[in-house]
């Protein structure tokens, strides 16, 4: 047995670092999966691994707003217009988190990663960077306008940035953090958002206050600073050394990595390409802290005990209906909105009636009747197992939003598509954006903020297990 184990240990020590590394250097493509140029274009089809952002690539009714977007659609044009045989080349767009794409890649699932963000791209696993797309990129930290003004990044020890998932921030975090040990200072803190936020989400909520700071690229903070003018960027504070965006080939396809840097070196974006994200994106990213000022505290508390009541018969977390109705009526009872909704949450009379509830005029009944509505929408339509509790409640929005029915329809044009028909963030969204625009989009992602900002305090929002707790 000693000198078995001595052998494997042997082994592992002569093999290269990079195939160590965790979840990465494992997963080097097969040689079946190895497709140069010659062979997509025999495909007829280019793979594309894009990062699953809006930032990266959104397209709403056929308007390409993902910056990655646009440039792909460029580059497609580029291989048809060099095709010899004449034979037109098609994209297939596949969505991923960022932090999955080189995987991914690895794996043969993809041609192509085209990620609209710094990408860590070392050769040692089995993947090479294209030409910059941008040199030089620092990832800066940005707050909002009332937050404290910081001159250095160490300035900053003790707090906290959220991030999002797959950020480059975390890595270059760590030297920061070093340096602040070696002075007996607590570091830098990092909070990972939940993986429903993309990194305009998370800057969304810097802005609204939900979270205090966040670090990204400065091209990407400068562009969202369009429609969120509440940003504020700190140039000065940069995390790490700056990086290039890339795009990102296998090794073993140097003739597509060739084609990538032949065309980015003669491509120039569109003068007028934010035109349409500025457009768009100013109307939808509108999320406020739902509990930042005392009228909120103040409403939420009026409504708390009939939202806990309802919500726990229906096995809804009262948290969640809360949020539903900070979008809906900003947590007044008396509100009316279009087509007869009513109340606290916007219910109609047709919805309320088909769940056995009249006078939805009254608080109680109003719930009630959401309540009802939302968990037979759930049971009827969203039950499978293969379904994630957060995209459950994420279809059920979507469906209170907008019916059933269409949501159905949705997730079967996803399912068509190739996409996850079981997930509604960046999934099944996707179709709603381009089919529908950012309407119904937009609501689940409000819903989704307020319900996070909420969940950050459930500890000061629910006095009563506070009190149950500290008495066991």
């Amino acid at each position: 047995m000693t000198r078995a184990l001595l052998f494997l240990l042997c082994c592992l020590a002569i093999v290269p670092a990079h195939a160590r590394l965790s979840g990465l250097g494992g997963n080097l493509p097969h040689a079946g999966s190895q497709r140069d140029l010659a062979e997509i274009r025999k495909s007829g089809e280019l793979r594309v691994l894009v990062n699953q952002s809006r930032n990266s690539s959104a397209e709403i009714k056929g308007q390409a707003i993902g910056l990655e977007y646009q440039r792909l659609r460029a580059f497609g044009q580029y291989l048809n217009r060099n095709a010899r045989d004449g034979r037109d080349l098609r994209l297939k767009i596949i969505p991923k988190p960022k932090d999955q794409l080189v995987a991914a890649l690895q794996k043969g699932e993809g041609d192509l990663v085209a990620p609209g963000e710094l990408l860590d791209a070392h050769p040692g696993l089995g993947i090479s960077a294209s030409a910059a797309i941008r040199s030089d990129v620092p990832l800066v930290v940005v707050g909002n306008r009332r937050n404290r003004h910081y001159k250095h990044l160490q300035d900053m020890s003790g707090r906290s940035l959220t991030l999002p998932v797959g950020s480059a921030v975390s890595d270059a975090l760590r030297e920061v953090n070093q340096q602040l040990a070696q002075h007996k200072r607590p570091p830098i803190v990092v909070e990972w958002a939940d993986s429903s936020l993309a990194v305009e989400d998370v800057l969304e909520m810097v802005q609204a206050g939900i979270y205090p700071w966040t670090a990204v690229e400065l091209p990407i903070a400068e562009r969202w600073q369009k429609v969120m003018p509440g940003l504020r960027i700190e140039r000065q504070l940069v995390v790490g050394e700056k990086g290039d965006m890339s795009w990102v080939v296998r090794r073993v396809s140097p003739m597509l990595r060739a084609s990538v840097d032949r065309f980015l070196a003669g491509y120039r974006a569109p003068s007028d390409q934010d035109s349409a994200f500025q457009r768009v994106y100013r109307r939808s990213y509108k999320v406020r802290n739902p509990i930042v000022t005392r009228t909120d505290r103040q409403r939420l508390e009026r409504v708390r005990s009939v939202l806990q009541k309802h919500g726990e018969k229906q096995d809804l977390d009262w948290l969640q209906l809360a949020a539903v109705a900070y979008k809906e009526s900003t947590l007044n009872p008396a509100a009316r909105g279009a087509s007869g909704a009513t109340g606290l949450m916007q219910i109609t009379p047709a919805a309320a009636r088909s769940v056995g509830v009249g006078n939805i005029q009254a608080l109680d009944n109003n719930v009630l009747a959401a309540t009802r509505y939302m968990a037979r929408i759930r049971r009827e339509f969203f039950s499978s197992r293969q379904i994630a509790e957060a995209e459950r409640m994420a279809f059920v929005l979507a469906a209170y939003n907008m019916g059933p029915q269409r949501v159905q329809g949705l997730r079967a044009e996803a399912r068509r598509r190739g996409l996850n028909p079981n997930r509604w963030f960046f999934q099944v969204e996707r179709v709603a954006m381009e089919q529908m625009g950012m309407g119904v989009v937009s609501y689940v992602n409000a819903v989704n903020k307020y319900y996070l900002a909420y969940d950050r305090e459930r500890f000061l929002l629910e006095p009563q297990k506070q009190k149950l707790s500290s008495n066991d």
